[in-house]
């Protein structure tokens, strides 16, 4: 069962992902957000897909791609973000796979997340 990393701050999200992940085959982690240092978390358990929000509490998700991207550890890492806002070009461009703009239709994510899993 492949893993899915949730770096998402928003509980109701947190549980509508879980279930739809797990209704797809998928098995899904959240990544507890309380404590901030996400990339810190990662580093523990470098995932292979990973769901990552743009607006983290205390972080900028953008930030935490990029440091991402600059660790070799993480180059197999995939990533779609996710933000309510329009920054898909700062998002590819930051390094992240895919984007989508929330709120966003399931199937979309689920495919994303079928394309890059091995």
């Amino acid at each position: 069962m492949t893993k899915v990393f949730l770096a998402e701050d928003d509980p109701t999200m947190v549980t509508l992902l879980q279930t739809l992940l797990k209704l797809e085959g998928f098995e899904a982690i959240n990544l507890d957000l309380a404590d901030g240092d996400l990339f810190a978390k990662l580093e523990k358990d470098v995932p292979e897909l990973l769901v990552l929000d743009v607006n983290l509490p205390g972080e900028n998700g953008l930030d935490v791609m990029r440091a991402m991207r600059s660790d070799e550890r993480f180059q197999n890492t995939r990533v779609i973000m996710a933000s309510g806002m329009s920054v898909k070009h700062e998002c590819l461009e930051s390094g992240a796979d895919g984007f989508l703009q929330k709120p966003y239709m399931p199937d979309d994510l689920i495919e994303l997340l079928k394309k890059y899993a091995n």
